[in-house]
């Protein structure tokens, strides 16, 4: 970029808010007058007001001001970890990762999807002293993210908005609870939504729904809520009901109370614009709705038809929407599903609305702005709407709303998931990092649809899902239209089995979760948190991905399919952590953790979380410290209504301590005005192994019991072991069944494919991804691509990173040969890339042509989600050969690019970008002048929007790269192109 493009760049100036070690910063005097309110901040007034502090900042950003965007980096020291970044793929470090804050409909996403369904601007650094930073760039406009520069963190969005540090701070535990107390805490969850829920696009009937509970019970597996989509609705009218299927919602609520369930129901934005609708006829009595530039309402597609949208920035709209809630409760409504609030708009390619649209929004939101300002807070302010109208419904009961699209902010109001994920094991893997990541950006309360949303859990896959998925802060079953079955008893005895016993396992530590939520609540601790947070200066926890804590609690789980959690070496934290279960050990539930000087809460087995047990009894499990010391605290009120906030709660801390050769147990302290109940005591000391002693009183009371001696530890340690080697060797193991239909031609996956035509000699391997790995000109024996099966060859990628994930599943060879007309030869394979997605790769020696070797690619959607409106999430086609060189320091590329300029790129260049007028003009030329050939590329260059140079060790590619957009049925990407080999002099 020349100087001239740059405005303004400099060191930016700095200001103490909130509290000290929070700093922000602006480019300019001038730039923080010109800042947009914050609609991150709870309060967004102290944003505003500087406070007085003797403190200065350790890191101080630079910026750029270029064509009205603004640049900020922040350098940290090298060997920095960077986290957050809210709701994102891929994997839990973010070093080296780039992402977008756009909200979208990313229906089918993938690990290298840039924008998901929400947007946090926001990173956490681990420095390499284990201490903490958190950056936050308080904007609400389209922001990029960028990690890939080591140990700096870059924001780049539309000016001016204003950068917010917090610490750094000697734990990361101690920035989110800074973090918190800048954009407010988790709403505190009623006590019956942390048990599991049970979901599916659609149960379309309250006979099914009951059926689907009653069978819950009968079969012994907890659950606690039943979820409708928007099928329960009247032709999709957003606060109605169908008369037929759902006639009497009140009598469904009834029933389903009195079977201990609750009962969650959909709301979209997208308002029918039917004329005598009762929404739309009021919404437009109160001017309700985003208009477009011409003032007038914006219709746009979504499941009714064409629909309105409300606007929330608009206080007055945020009061009829509540009321509308408000009236939509009294039907018998426990909790609101907040879905498609991005806003997801059909049958466009951006898959929302356009962003000249008109808000006119409140003055201390912003005002009058374009969507552009207010697109990725549009989800949060409706969920703070629909939860503002839930608290006005009832003083007795605390809301509970979930919402797909939100902003750092959004856990205020309601609960998130992470989106229309995948049945495949590559989501299960990933589904702990999305939930952590969400957990580091300020929202506790989240986790993923268990078992896969879009396609057809195997057996394996659902079980070992369930198994992880009931230690999530938020656990939930979903999956989507003409899919199986996705019950826990759908998969057979061995599944449910293993689903019954992860549920069982999370009811028991339903008091710890709910205490960890009170925390969370009142202090901004997280509820789960990455197992780094044990010991940030532990440079070996920094990218574990297969455990993760609670509290003191780590959860180890196995998330690959030919290793149950018995099988693998989990890293632990430095220190005491000692394994237990409740006599379930199984390959496919994670194993459990307990920190040394740790105390946990506990519960009996139930079936719902409102269930009286007859035994009425607490449990404490145990693990004492080097010192032989623990510590824990449990929360306890009426699980629902606001009486905690009025001192109507028990909080009790509990003291395990280990003298001479007994154990004390007992109360340290309590607060709250709640009286204990009456009940018994279960102690449960873990010795290590899985083997426990067990003591026995009344809560509020002293328990003593001896402590065996060193010898008789030993042999508990050893029989422990023993146990939980045979509860593993007699566990009934879920079969590796997939019960989708098999691939065509999925037994030649891992043959090598050879094609001889022509002047062309090709090896192709379907397995991993479909390379040719092969491709051999015979007249002149040179052998273009020569590479081994796990790498380099020619592939192609679905994503627009140069690491991005490409196809990790196999081809299928779908076709071989051309018609018999004609004398040439093809080859045709497909690899699944997820979300309704294929790439689809032919190559061919045309007959007629012998010396052209042709390959066409494309990614195209079979069978992208209803929910999508007809378009996945957002693809670029790469076209990636990597080919041998046998005389790597003479060869060259040659072309003449589209401006008529004739160039040249040599080795020594080493990586290089050509776009616009600089793209060859159809055509360029790998010359290797030693062998006296050259490999001529031709390609429609209206196909291909960049291409890449990347010369490496004894190799170079030459890619193509196509626009980067969404694709439907009848809108692939594709790129064609041909190889010809020819002489030079």
């Amino acid at each position: 970029m020349e100087a001239t493009d740059i405005s303004s760049a400099g060191v930016m100036i700095f200001e103490a808010i909130l509290e000290d070690e929070v700093f922000r910063f602006d480019c300019s005097i001038d730039d923080r007058a010109a800042a947009f309110p914050s609609l991150s901040f709870t309060d967004p007034k102290t944003r505003e007001a500087p406070v007085k502090s003797s403190r200065v900042p350790q890191f101080i950003p630079t910026f750029e001001s270029k064509f009205g965007k603004q640049i900020v980096n922040i350098q940290l020291p090298s060997g920095s970890s960077f986290y957050g970044t809210g709701e994102v793929s891929g994997p839990l470090e973010r070093t080296g990762r780039r992402i977008f804050t756009w909200n979208t409909d990313a229906w089918g996403y993938g690990s290298g999807t840039t924008s998901l369904y929400q947007s946090h601007p926001w990173v956490m650094a681990l420095l390499p002293d284990g201490k903490a930073l958190g950056v936050l760039a308080d904007t609400t406009r389209r922001c990029e993210v960028d990690l890939r520069e080591e140990s700096t963190i870059k924001f780049t969005a539309s000016s001016a908005y204003p950068v917010i540090t917090f610490g750094p701070f000697e734990t990361p535990t101690e920035v989110l609870m800074c973090l918190s107390r800048a954009i407010g805490t988790v709403f505190m969850p009623p006590k019956w939504s942390l048990g599991y829920h049970q979901c599916r696009w659609s149960y379309d009937s309250d006979e099914k729904v009951m059926k689907i509970a009653q069978t819950f019970r009968d079969k012994g597996i907890p659950c606690d809520v039943i979820w409708m989509d928007i099928d329960y609705m009247d032709g999709f009218r957003c606060f109605t009901f169908d008369k037929e299927r759902f006639p009497d919602p009140k009598s469904l609520f009834r029933d389903l109370h009195a079977r201990g369930f609750n009962a969650i129901w959909m709301l979209d934005p997208g308002i029918k614009r039917e004329p005598g609708y009762f929404v739309y006829d009021s919404g437009c009595e109160k001017d309700a709705w985003i208009l477009k530039e011409d003032q007038e309402p914006f219709v746009g597609d979504v499941w009714p038809g064409p629909c309105v949208f409300p606007d929330y920035t608009r206080e007055e709209t945020r009061q009829w929407w509540a009321k509308l809630v408000r009236d939509f409760i009294s039907n018998g409504v426990d909790g609101i599903w907040n879905d498609m609030n991005e806003p997801a708009v059909f049958k466009v390619v951006t898959k929302t609305m356009p962003e000249s649209n008109i808000h006119r929004g409140d003055a201390e939101l912003g005002g009058n702005q374009n969507h552009s300002h207010y697109h990725n807070v549009y989800g949060m302010l409706m969920a703070r709407s629909t939860y503002e109208g839930m608290r006005m419904s009832s003083a007795q009961k605390r809301p509970f709303v979930l919402t797909r699209a939100g902003f750092i902010g959004s856990q205020r109001y309601a609960a998130t998931w992470t989106g229309d994920n995948l049945a495949n094991w590559e989501h299960l893997h990933m589904s702990i990092p999305m939930m952590l990541q969400l957990s580091l950006s300020g929202q506790p309360l989240s986790g993923p649809d268990i078992g896969g949303y879009a396609g057809n859990a195997s057996p394996k896959l659902f079980g070992r899902w369930m198994g992880v998925g009931a230690m999530f802060p938020f656990s939930r079953g979903h999956s989507e239209t003409d899919t199986i079955d996705h019950e826990p008893w759908s998969f057979g005895e061995e599944c449910e089995e293993v689903c019954r016993l992860a549920l069982l396992r999370r009811y028991r530590l339903i008091p710890h979760i709910y205490t960890l939520f009170y925390m969370a609540h009142t202090k901004g601790t997280p509820v789960a948190a990455p197992t780094f947070f044990a010991d940030p200066k532990d440079p070996r926890l920094r990218s574990v991905e297969n455990s993760f804590l609670m509290g003191p609690l780590l959860i180890c789980a196995s998330t690959v399919p030919d290793k149950g959690s018995d099988e693998l070496q989990f890293v632990l934290p430095k220190g005491i952590w000692l394994r237990f279960d409740f006599g379930d050990a199984h390959p496919d539930l994670p194993n459990l953790y307990l920190q040394g000087g740790s105390i946990i809460p506990m519960g009996p087995a139930v079936q719902h979380v409102g269930e009286t047990n007859p035994t009425d009894e607490l449990f404490l499990m145990i693990a004492l410290d080097e010192n032989g010391r623990a510590e824990g605290v449990l929360f306890e009120d009426d699980g629902d209504g606001y009486d905690f906030i009025r001192g109507g709660y028990l909080l009790t801390y509990y003291v395990a301590e280990l003298h001479s050769s007994s154990v004390t147990v007992k109360v340290s302290r309590a607060e709250g005005s709640l009286e204990r109940p009456k009940r018994a005591l279960h102690v449960q000391l873990l010795l290590g192994g899985g083997a426990m002693i067990h003591a026995r009183g009344n809560d509020g009371e002293e328990i003593k019991f001896p402590m065996p001696s060193k010898a008789e530890v030993s042999e508990l340690v050893a029989e422990g072991e023993e146990q939980y080697r045979t509860l593993i060797e007699k566990a009934r193991r879920i079969q590796d069944i997939d019960r989708s239909s098999g691939k065509k031609g999925a037994e030649l996956a891992r043959i090598p494919i050879e094609m001889r035509r022509g002047k062309w000699v090709l090896q192709a391997v379907p397995w991993v991804g479909g390379r040719l790995i092969s491709m051999t000109h015979t007249p002149s024996g040179y052998q273009w691509l020569h590479s081994r099966v796990e790498i380099g060859g020619y592939e192609e990628h679905s994503g627009l990173e140069l690491r991005s994930p490409g196809c990790s599943e196999e081809y299928t060879i779908i076709g071989r040969g051309l018609p018999e007309e004609s004398d040439g030869d093809s080859l045709t394979m497909e690899g699944d890339i997820g979300g309704g997605l294929v790439i689809e790769r032919r190559v061919s020696v045309p007959g007629g042509e012998p010396e052209i070797l042709q390959i066409d690619s494309s990614i195209v959607a079979r069978s992208v989600g209803a929910g999508s409106g007809g378009f996945s999430r957002l693809v670029c086609l790469r076209v990636n050969p990597s080919f041998a060189l046998l005389h790597p320091a003479e060869v060259y590329i040659s072309f003449t690019s589209l401006d008529g300029e004739k160039r040249e790129v040599w080795p020594e260049s080493g990586e290089k970008f050509l776009e616009g007028n600089l793209r060859p003009n159809g055509e360029w030329r790998l010359v290797d002048p030693c062998s006296g050939v050259e490999l001529v590329n031709r390609f429609d260059v209206s196909q291909v929007e960049r291409c890449r140079i990347h010369w490496g060790t004894g190799t170079v590619n030459m890619e193509l790269w196509s626009e980067e957009r969404p694709v439907s049925k009848v809108t692939p990407l594709g790129i064609s192109h041909e190889y010809e080999v020819k002489s030079v002099t």
